[in-house]
C-alpha cells in the first residue's frame, strides 16, 4: 500500500468552494480600486505622459551608413593620471587578445560580426579636445573617484555642446584607494548625481577598481566592452551632411634632397583612414585642423586593412579578431616619420644569416638603395629573442 503513488490534487470546478475562489479573484481585480480621485490630477498626469513620449521622438534623418559601416570612433577622455592608457590596453586585450606596450595613434579592432571600434586617446589640451569632439561617436569620460571632477572635464563637456553631443559613458577609476566601504558608497552616489546633472538623468556610469598586472579586472572590463558592443548611435546633423576622415597613418613623401636644401619647403603628405559621412570628391577643399584648407591631388580607394568577418557565426573566431594599429607596435611593424621598424624573431634564422637592409642617404660612393648587404652577426641579448631591422625610404 505504501508503494502506491498518491493522487494529485484537483481543484473543484463546481460547488461552493469553487465559487469562493472566484469571489476572491474578483475582489483582487477590482477595476475601480485604483481610479484617480481627482479629474484635474488625472489630466495633468496624462499630459505629462504625453510630453515624455514626445520628447523621445526625433526628426527622421537619412541613414547614410553603408552596408559595411566604418569603425565607431571611441574617444577616451580624462585628466592626466585617470587611467586612459590602461583602459585602452584592457579593452584591446579583451577584444583581440593583444598586449599593447605603447599607444600611438588610433587603434581599430573588430568587436563583433558587424561592428568595429577605433580607440583614440585624447591628450590634455584644448585643441585636441576640440578635434576629438568633432569626430567621436562615443566618449568614455574617465573621472578619478579619489579626487572628483576636475576643470578639464567641464571644459570638454562645454566643447561637446558646440559640435554636437555624442553618446557619453562615465567611468570612475581609482576606487581601490577607498579603504572604508561607507565612504566608497557615499562617493559613488555623490559622483553619480553630479554626473547625471552634467549629462542627463540616468546616464550610464561604470566603476573600475584597482589595476592588476597593468590592466583593470577582467569582469569589469567585460561589462564595459559588452555595453559598448551593443550600443546604438544616432548620426549627428553635421556629420551626416559632410565627409570627414580620421587619419590612421601619415606618410611624408617629400624628396629628401628638397628637405636638405630647404627644410621649410612644401611637402607631399599621404593620409590613410576610413572615410565617414558623405562621399568625398577630388575637387572638394579639405580642412585640416591647425594647418588650413587644401585641395587633394589624388584620392584612392584601398583594401580594408581590418575587414569584418565573412562567415555569420554566432561568435567571433580567433582569426576574425583583427587589430589595425599602424602607429603602435602591433604585428611586429612600427611606422615612423621616415622609416619602418620590423621585428624579426631570431628563431626563424641563424645569427650569421641575418641581414640589414638600409637605403643609402648619400647618392655618391654607395650601393643602390634597397640592395641587400651582408653584415656580421649581431650580438643579441640572450633574453631578447628578436632582432630589429630598419627600412629607410629614399
Amino acid at each position: 500500500m505504501e508503494d502506491r503513488p498518491k493522487k494529485e490534487h484537483r481543484t473543484r470546478q463546481a460547488g461552493p468552494k469553487s465559487d469562493k475562489g472566484r469571489r476572491k479573484n474578483a475582489e483582487k481585480n477590482n477595476p475601480k480600486a485604483f481610479a484617480p480621485l481627482s479629474g484635474r490630477r488625472a489630466e495633468k498626469q496624462a499630459r505629462r505622459n504625453m510630453d515624455k513620449d514626445q520628447s523621445r521622438l526625433h526628426v527622421p534623418q537619412v541613414d547614410r551608413t553603408p552596408l559595411e559601416p566604418p569603425p565607431v570612433i571611441v574617444a577616451v577622455v580624462g585628466p592626466p593620471g585617470t587611467g586612459k592608457s590602461t583602459l585602452i590596453k584592457s579593452l584591446v586585450k579583451r577584444y583581440t587578445k593583444h598586449n599593447l606596450s605603447e599607444i600611438r595613434g588610433p587603434i581599430t579592432v573588430v568587436s563583433g560580426k558587424k561592428r568595429r571600434l577605433t580607440f583614440i586617446e585624447c591628450p590634455n589640451d584644448i585643441n585636441s579636445m576640440m578635434d576629438v569632439g568633432k569626430v567621436a561617436d562615443l566618449i568614455l569620460l574617465l573621472v578619478d573617484a579619489s579626487y572628483g571632477f576636475e576643470m578639464e572635464t567641464f571644459e570638454f563637456l562645454n566643447i561637446l555642446q558646440t559640435h554636437g553631443f555624442p553618446k557619453i559613458i562615465g567611468v570612475l577609476t581609482h576606487l581601490d584607494r577607498f579603504k572604508n566601504g561607507a565612504a566608497l558608497t557615499a562617493t559613488k552616489k555623490r559622483l553619480k548625481q553630479r554626473f547625471w546633472t552634467e549629462i542627463y538623468q540616468g546616464a550610464k556610469l561604470f566603476y573600475l577598481s584597482g589595476v592588476i598586472n597593468g590592466r583593470y579586472p577582467n569582469q569589469e572590463v567585460m561589462n564595459l566592452s559588452r555595453f559598448i558592443s551593443v550600443m546604438k548611435f544616432r548620426p549627428l546633423v553635421w556629420r551626416n551632411t559632410h565627409p570627414y576622415m580620421v587619419a590612421d597613418r601619415v606618410e611624408d613623401l617629400t624628396d629628401r634632397d628638397l628637405l636638405q636644401a630647404d627644410p621649410l619647403c612644401d611637402r607631399t603628405v599621404t593620409f590613410y583612414g576610413f572615410l565617414r559621412g558623405t562621399p568625398l570628391k577630388s575637387t572638394t577643399k579639405i580642412h585640416m585642423p591647425g594647418l588650413g584648407d587644401y585641395y587633394p591631388d589624388n584620392l584612392t580607394a584601398l583594401d580594408d586593412p581590418c575587414p569584418l568577418p565573412e562567415s555569420q557565426r554566432k561568435h567571433l573566431s580567433e582569426k576574425a579578431k583583427l587589430i589595425h594599429a599602424p602607429m603602435s607596435d602591433i604585428g611586429g611593424i612600427i611606422y615612423d616619420k621616415d622609416a619602418v621598424y620590423i621585428d624579426v624573431p631570431g628563431s626563424f634564422s641563424r645569427p650569421g644569416q641575418r641581414k640589414s637592409i638600409e637605403g643609402s642617404e648619400d647618392g655618391e660612393g654607395t650601393e643602390e638603395a634597397g640592395e641587400e648587404q651582408q653584415v656580421p652577426p649581431m650580438s643579441l641579448n640572450p633574453y631578447l629573442d628578436h632582432a630589429k631591422c630598419l627600412l629607410r625610404r629614399v
